[in-house]
């Protein structure tokens, strides 16, 4: 059994740690507050602008617009891989980086063997793990929740949609954190380019009048409509990390609490242990005297 002082130590240690996993979770918690307000308010404006893009998808044989959804076949991939800054987020990273893995040594190792996969890494813990595979990257945006806002994340969606459009890549696939709420995150990877009709379109449809036309509206609809999807993808992914780090902090508390109860518990043990020892000299040597 260790000694008192190791267990004061210890037990000194646990308590700092306990409050710095409390401090962390009050954090998170403000901050997951104001991420799920953005999220919240983001979703209905992409929804509806997939809406309008159903009532427009019979324009799309427009030679203009076409690019936007050929199905070329997928030799040069980017991946847009949403991770965060800094850890102590649970299993977030983790997930992120074993569904990239799984996309780059399956679904694309063909591309992989062939050097045609890069990464566009959105965050830094994706880019310190898979920075020793043998991938380009694309650095433009790592640091893009440093300034978080539609301006950042619009300018990279128009990069990523001109090296599309240019022939620098042929399939790009975002994969992220899907915000549920606070405890539950869904890993989602998805084709982002081309566009997939079944994913931009609504069964509904509305009888609208459209003005200029509908090609003209789709000219600016679509590279705005995919923005806005990568700006909602980022505000998910945005909104997981911090429910994960407060339900990661709050776990933590709870075990430096169950630590510090069985410290306790030993350093009360070894308290009386050391006691009853001193006592038992004391008797024994009175004992001795008296003989």
């Amino acid at each position: 059994m260790a000694n008192l002082k190791e267990i004061r130590s210890r037990i000194s240690s646990t308590i700092s740690t306990q409050q710095i996993t409390k401090a962390m979770k009050l954090v998170s918690a403000t901050k997951l507050r104001r991420a799920t307000e953005g999220i919240v308010r983001m979703r209905p404006y992409a929804a509806k602008l997939k809406e309008v893009m159903a009532n427009l998808e019979d324009s799309v044989e427009d030679e203009a617009l076409s690019r936007y959804f050929s199905g070329r076949e997928a030799e040069k991939i980017l991946l847009v891989v949403i991770s965060s800054d800094r850890g102590l987020c649970g299993a977030f990273n983790t997930n992120v980086i074993r569904r990239t893995r799984s996309l780059i040594e399956e679904k694309y190792q063909a591309q992989y063997r062939a050097g045609n996969v890069t990464m566009l890494p959105i965050g830094k813990k994706a880019y310190e793990f898979f920075r020793r595979y043998k991938l380009q990257f694309e650095m433009n945006y790592i640091g893009l929740f440093a300034n978080l806002n539609a301006d950042s994340v619009f300018e990279a969606g128009d990069w990523i949609l001109n090296a599309y459009m240019n022939g620098t890549y042929d399939r790009v696939e975002l994969v992220y954190n899907q915000f549920k709420n606070a405890a539950t995150q869904i890993l989602t990877n998805e084709v982002f380019l081309p566009v997939e009709m079944s994913t931009a379109s609504a069964k509904k449809k509305n009888d609208y009048i459209f003005e200029p036309g509908k090609v003209a509206i789709l000219q600016e609809l679509i590279p705005r409509s995919l923005k806005t999807q990568l700006y909602r993808a980022i505000l998910d992914s945005h909104a997981s990390e911090h429910g994960a780090r407060m339900v990661a902090m709050d776990k933590a508390t709870d075990n430096a609490g169950e630590l510090l109860r069985s410290l306790r518990l030993a350093y009360n043990q070894a308290r009386q242990a050391a006691i009853t020892r001193e006592i038992s000299e004391i008797v024994g040597g009175a004992a001795a005297l008296q003989g």
